[in-house]
């Protein structure tokens, strides 16, 4: 049977949000949902897909929006713009990713007691601050995020397990930046995972990524193991 996909619309206060729905309506009863944050330039085709993958396994795949409905970069200097308010105010971040949370624990085929977030680059960095909420979810997965720590929640308590995949060549995630959430991670009391590819750079699941001056290159091999890692992670995480 098809997968099925569905968008749904929601609000951070006064920002009408749109996010993307898929699932299998093969698997019976309520099932695990898996949120999935995306990069600097907006919910595009990628996580979409990701979304479906993530539906073919069983889950309900939820590509979040963290812009606004319809709102997309147009490149590099755009999606920094777009990106650039969350850096600045992590704690607009931290509201306007707790909305989508509270918008797929209303999904009533979800089961509300199985969640879990990844997120790409930017969206590495979004659902890594969900866990630094104290969000109740069971885990999260950073695909190639950016790492630098929340300064609203300097000492966050942090219940989600953590998977952080890393490409060992990443410039734009000074090693410091590396070491210092390991850090924070263990003072947390989490449960954490770091798993670092080598000869890989930022962006390394985005088959559109090949630009090595500005450190953004696909790596095959990296995204094939990051998938299969993610996918042992939600195993132990919903059994």
């Amino acid at each position: 049977m098809a997968i099925t996909t569905t968008t749904i619309d929601y609000y951070d206060n006064e920002t009408l949000l749109e996010g993307f729905f898929a699932y299998d309506p093969a698997f019976q009863g309520c099932r695990p949902i898996v949120m999935i944050a995306h990069a600097w330039g907006g919910r595009d085709n990628f996580v979409e897909e990701k979304a479906r993958r993530l539906a073919k396994m069983g889950y309900i795949g939820f590509a979040l929006d963290m812009y606004g409905k319809g709102v997309l970069g147009s490149g590099p200097d755009d999606n920094a713009q777009l990106m650039q308010p969350f850096i600045e105010s992590r704690a607009l971040l931290q509201r306007r990713i707790c909305a989508a949370l509270n918008t797929v624990s209303l999904v009533p085929f979800a089961d509300k007691n199985k969640i879990a977030a990844i997120g790409f680059c930017f969206g590495g960095l979004c659902v890594l601050d969900l866990a630094r909420t104290g969000a109740q979810i069971q885990g999260v997965i950073s695909f190639h995020g950016l790492l630098m720590p929340a300064d609203n929640i300097p000492q966050p308590e942090i219940s989600a397990k953590i998977l952080v995949l890393h490409g060992h060549d990443d410039p734009m995630v000074p090693a410091d930046q590396v070491l210092g959430l390991q850090r924070e991670l263990t003072r947390s009391g989490a449960d954490w995972q770091f798993h670092h590819y080598g000869k890989t750079m930022h962006a390394f699941t985005n088959p559109l990524a090949n630009d090595p001056d500005f450190g953004t290159v696909f790596n095959r091999t990296a995204d094939n193991r990051s998938w299969l890692s993610m996918q042992h992670f939600l195993d132990e995480l919903f059994i």
